[in-house]
């Protein structure tokens, strides 16, 4: 049995989108503890029990290296009649940023 290039080609790159989809998402479960210790120190609830992923591009941290930068959207409400939007910015696996977008209390 012989092994092309090709075949190599696509074992590495199948093995590649594999890994990157792994780490997204413990970047992705990261991000969720985060919005739901964020909830539960505003009082709020977290509706659907989930966050989306909005935009990913690569950015330079403040160590000069490239890491993907990350925005996960998700929905709260405060009284439970509204809902309202909320997101949350990751650079690697750091949260930089949780923004809620302005809500009765």
């Amino acid at each position: 049995m012989y092994i092309d290039l090709q075949d190599l080609f696509w074992l590495a790159l199948i093995s590649f989108l594999c890994l990157h989809w792994w780490k997204a998402q413990k970047v992705k479960e990261i991000a969720f503890k985060h919005t739901v210790r964020h909830c539960k120190e505003m009082d709020l609830q977290l509706l659907d029990g989930s966050i989306g992923l909005r935009a990913l591009w690569l950015k330079r941290g403040n160590d000069g290296r490239l890491h993907f930068w990350r925005s996960y959207v998700f929905e709260f409400t405060a009284t439970g009649d509204d809902r309202y939007k909320g997101q949350v910015v990751m650079l690697g696996h750091k949260v930089t940023d949780i923004h809620l977008d302005p809500h009765r209390i």
